[in-house]
């Protein structure tokens, strides 16, 4: 569960201040008209998403074992494509959200009532699509346990994502937001490596890839999978006590490839300024969403 509140809160605290500041702009601009809206696109976001979800959730389950473990293991790998995009592009570009926001938001003002629909549909919607696909995945990976426990910590870190941005926009929590980015990225790099190590292990189930019965190792008598270390392993790392060879080598090539990667963009992105001295110095938080 651990997992899935995570995923919920970094990207639904994201969500959530680009709401705000889009909804802060109009306001100070003199713009509340299109407030309503960009409301109509996050609504439509929000359903898309949640149907996207659904479909996820009950479509495969009509079909045989092996064509759910194909679907499985492909959007699985495709899910950790995704969140590995959003956290290099966070890492680099959360210090500059606000301005780059509030740009687009002049260009759908420019445009028809149409355009702010669509502003406020594309900002929410590439993260409820992306949020929806990586927990499906995250969940998917640790199956046993239903989906009413992953779901509901999922809500849970939203609905805390959602109080933690209405009190920076309210200037009543100060929070270095490159610094909570930076932390929760490191970390969903280890989950993102535990689901698409699990992504392949679906396709050697499908016989799709080999390898199914080579194990690089297995202490299951050890760490019982039923056990509550074992749970908790499961539940925060992925971690499987029998993992096949090909399962433990894609788990290492992504961490040891993506985290120094990801470190070094975010020291990089701690570096350099994206806005002049005067104002770089002032934390992404400290913008105001109010009127």
């Amino acid at each position: 569960m651990f997992q899935t509140f995570l995923i919920g809160l970094r990207e639904g605290l994201e969500a959530a201040l680009i709401v705000a500041i889009l909804i802060g702009y109009l306001k100070r601009t003199g713009q509340r008209y299109a407030v309503r809206r960009l409301w109509i696109g996050i609504a439509v976001a929000i359903a898309i998403s949640l149907a996207f979800g659904a479909l996820l959730t009950f479509g495969p389950s009509t079909l045989t074992f092996e064509a759910q473990e194909i679907i499985g293991g492909t959007l699985s790998i495709l899910a950790v494509g995704f969140v590995t995009w959003m956290i290099f592009w966070m890492a680099s570009a959360s210090r500059g959200l606000k301005r780059e926001l509030e740009s687009r938001a002049d260009v759908a003002l420019k445009g028809s009532a149409v355009g702010l629909i669509l502003l406020g549909a594309f900002a929410v919607g590439r993260e409820g699509l992306e949020t929806a696909l990586f927990l499906w995945a995250a969940t998917r990976a640790n199956a046993g346990g239903g989906i009413f426990a992953p779901t509901l910590a999922a809500l849970g870190g939203i609905l805390v994502a959602i109080a933690l941005a209405w009190l920076i926009t309210r200037g009543l929590l100060k929070l270095n937001l490159s610094t909570f980015f930076r932390w929760t990225g490191g970390f969903l790099v280890i989950i993102a490596a535990g689901v698409l190590a699990y992504g392949f292990h679906d396709l050697q189930e499908a016989g799709v890839l080999p390898g199914l019965n080579s194990l690089a190792f297995d202490v299951s008598e050890q760490i019982p999978p039923t056990s509550w270390y074992g749970v908790l392993l499961k539940g925060v790392f992925n971690f499987s006590p029998a993992t096949t060879w090909l399962e433990f080598g894609v788990w290492w090539a992504y961490v040891l490839t993506v985290m120094p990667l990801f470190i070094a963009r975010s020291r990089s992105a701690k570096r350099k300024p994206t806005t002049p001295p005067a104002a770089s110095s002032a934390p992404v938080a400290s913008f105001s969403a109010s009127a």
